[in-house]
Protein backbone atom coordinates (compact mmCIF):
# COMPACT_ATOMS: atom_id res chain seq x y z
CA UNK A 1 0.00 0.00 0.00
CA UNK A 2 1.55 3.42 -1.04
CA UNK A 3 1.60 6.63 1.15
CA UNK A 4 -1.10 7.97 -0.37
CA UNK A 5 -3.46 4.67 -0.44
CA UNK A 6 -2.88 4.89 3.37
CA UNK A 7 -3.99 8.31 3.51
CA UNK A 8 -7.08 7.37 1.73
CA UNK A 9 -7.92 4.34 3.75
CA UNK A 10 -7.04 6.33 6.96
CA UNK A 11 -9.78 9.19 5.71
CA UNK A 12 -12.23 7.14 4.92
CA UNK A 13 -12.17 4.89 7.66
CA UNK A 14 -12.44 8.41 10.04
CA UNK A 15 -15.45 9.03 7.78
CA UNK A 16 -17.21 5.66 8.54
CA UNK A 17 -16.99 6.67 12.17
CA UNK A 18 -20.70 7.23 12.21
CA UNK A 19 -23.08 7.80 15.63
CA UNK A 20 -24.77 4.52 15.13
CA UNK A 21 -22.74 0.82 15.91
CA UNK A 22 -24.14 -1.03 13.26
CA UNK A 23 -23.15 1.36 10.58
CA UNK A 24 -19.71 1.25 12.04
CA UNK A 25 -19.15 -2.47 12.10
CA UNK A 26 -20.50 -2.76 8.25
CA UNK A 27 -18.60 0.18 6.61
CA UNK A 28 -15.04 0.35 8.41
CA UNK A 29 -14.51 -3.25 7.89
CA UNK A 30 -15.72 -2.54 4.07
CA UNK A 31 -13.27 0.07 3.55
CA UNK A 32 -10.42 -1.67 5.18
CA UNK A 33 -10.87 -4.73 2.98
CA UNK A 34 -12.06 -3.74 -0.48
CA UNK A 35 -12.08 -0.50 -0.57
CA UNK A 36 -8.54 -0.31 -2.66
CA UNK A 37 -9.74 -2.78 -5.24
CA UNK A 38 -12.98 -0.93 -6.37
CA UNK A 39 -12.96 0.74 -9.85
CA UNK A 40 -13.02 4.32 -9.68
CA UNK A 41 -16.47 4.57 -9.76
CA UNK A 42 -17.09 2.36 -7.37
CA UNK A 43 -14.76 4.60 -5.04
CA UNK A 44 -16.77 7.72 -5.57
CA UNK A 45 -20.07 5.87 -5.23
CA UNK A 46 -18.86 4.30 -1.41
CA UNK A 47 -17.51 8.43 -0.87
CA UNK A 48 -20.97 10.07 -1.55
CA UNK A 49 -23.04 7.08 0.17
CA UNK A 50 -20.34 8.26 3.17
CA UNK A 51 -22.04 12.06 3.34
CA UNK A 52 -25.57 10.20 3.36
CA UNK A 53 -27.39 11.06 6.72
CA UNK A 54 -27.07 8.24 9.44
CA UNK A 55 -31.12 7.45 9.65
CA UNK A 56 -31.16 6.59 5.74
CA UNK A 57 -27.69 4.56 5.82
CA UNK A 58 -29.36 2.44 8.49
CA UNK A 59 -32.73 2.20 6.72
CA UNK A 60 -30.73 0.97 3.74
CA UNK A 61 -28.55 -1.17 5.27
CA UNK A 62 -31.17 -2.62 7.05
CA UNK A 63 -33.87 -3.42 4.34
CA UNK A 64 -36.48 -0.96 5.52
CA UNK A 65 -35.82 1.51 2.35
CA UNK A 66 -34.82 0.70 -0.69
CA UNK A 67 -32.03 3.74 -1.99
CA UNK A 68 -33.40 5.35 -4.14
CA UNK A 69 -30.10 6.38 -5.96
CA UNK A 70 -29.26 3.09 -8.58
CA UNK A 71 -25.08 3.42 -8.09
CA UNK A 72 -25.58 4.31 -4.19
CA UNK A 73 -28.33 0.80 -3.71
CA UNK A 74 -25.50 -0.98 -5.41
CA UNK A 75 -22.79 -0.01 -3.12
CA UNK A 76 -25.33 -0.76 -0.11
CA UNK A 77 -25.82 -4.18 -1.25
CA UNK A 78 -21.76 -4.91 -2.59
CA UNK A 79 -20.74 -3.33 0.86
CA UNK A 80 -23.43 -5.71 2.28
CA UNK A 81 -22.39 -9.06 0.39
CA UNK A 82 -19.28 -8.24 1.14
CA UNK A 83 -19.62 -8.28 4.51
CA UNK A 84 -20.82 -11.56 4.99
CA UNK A 85 -19.13 -13.69 7.10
Amino acid sequence: MTTEEFEVIKRLKWACRRGMLELDVLLEPFVERHYLGLTTEQQQTFERLLTQDDPDLFAWFMGHEACPEPKMAAMVALILERNQP
